[in-house]
């Protein structure tokens, strides 16, 4: 199980689990909230097929990775993603983020450049400013991230039982689209994470990203579902046009937040005929 080491807590190293496979240009999927490196199988197997190498790791928290409690915010995030692509040599990569991993994608060209980086791809998208405030009236009111939380406080595992329910869309798409047995697989993996995680992620959710969206240099996919119930389109995607340079934004129609299982096929041709261009 290949690791890094990224921080201590107290006498204990943080370590960050990653899966590296494939050749190729490197394409880095990172995954979203309270998932793993694994919720990408639908699109690792495309990228290895189309000859791309594949490198997917766990957020800190999550997975195969450590579990402090120190780190849950997105600078911390993002220079755990450095780390890994230091330590791997990564050159000429394309970064893909989906939900969560997409406040790294954007944190990291903020913060870091694209001197590595060729593209970004960003599915289900958080940013630019989630949280509703006096200059982003198309923010999320704050009472909705206070509730999710006493909601996780109150009982985690009841939370996800509701929280994948939108995640996916079940009253519409189920079982079309998401089986229960991988509905049962996402809970799975999400009750294994970190209940300190579990809870602290969610303040890094209202992260203003609007001073990062400038620095983005490089071409740039927003893929998003028009009936995402998690990161509402019109409070997400559909402003990130006006923010950077060089974007294309596709929309998955009936698409929930997590496109990348419901829609692959969608998803997949996106991405592919992105890296291709």
């Amino acid at each position: 199980m290949p690791r890094i080491k990224v921080g201590n807590e107290n006498d204990a190293a943080i370590e960050i689990h990653y899966e590296d496979h494939g050749g190729g240009q490197p394409v880095v999927l990172i995954h979203g909230y309270p998932l793993n490196g694994n919720s990408w199988e639908r699109q690792e197997r495309e990228l290895l097929a189309n000859g791309y190498r594949a490198i997917s790791y766990d957020r800190r928290g999550f997975g195969g990775s450590s579990q402090p409690t120190v780190g849950y915010d997105y600078d911390t995030f993002a220079a755990d993603l450095n780390a890994l692509v230091e330590h791997l040599g990564l050159d000429d990569m394309l970064l893909v983020g989906f939900s969560m991993g997409t406040g790294e994608v954007t944190r990291y060209l903020g913060r870091y450049g694209s001197g590595r980086v060729s593209k970004a791809a960003l599915l289900g998208v958080i940013p630019p400013f989630l949280l509703k405030t006096d200059d982003n009236p198309e923010g999320v009111d704050g009472q909705v991230f206070e509730g999710i939380k006493a909601a996780i406080v109150k009982d985690r595992y009841a939370y996800f039982k509701d929280f994948f329910d939108n995640f996916y869309n079940t009253d519409k798409l189920a079982p079309e689209r998401i089986s229960d047995q991988a509905l049962q697989a996402s809970f799975n993996v999400a009750a294994g994470a970190s209940p300190f995680a579990s809870y602290a992620c969610v303040d890094t959710w209202l992260t203003d990203f609007r001073g990062d969206l400038p620095k983005i240099d490089v071409p740039t996919l927003v893929v998003h579902g028009n009936e995402d119930r998690i990161l509402p389109y019109e409070a997400t995607a559909a402003r990130l046009p006006a923010l950077i340079d060089n974007l294309k934004l596709v929309t998955v129609e009936g698409g929930p937040h997590n496109i990348a299982w419901t829609h692959p096929q969608e998803v997949n041709q996106a991405l592919l005929e992105f890296l291709a261009e």
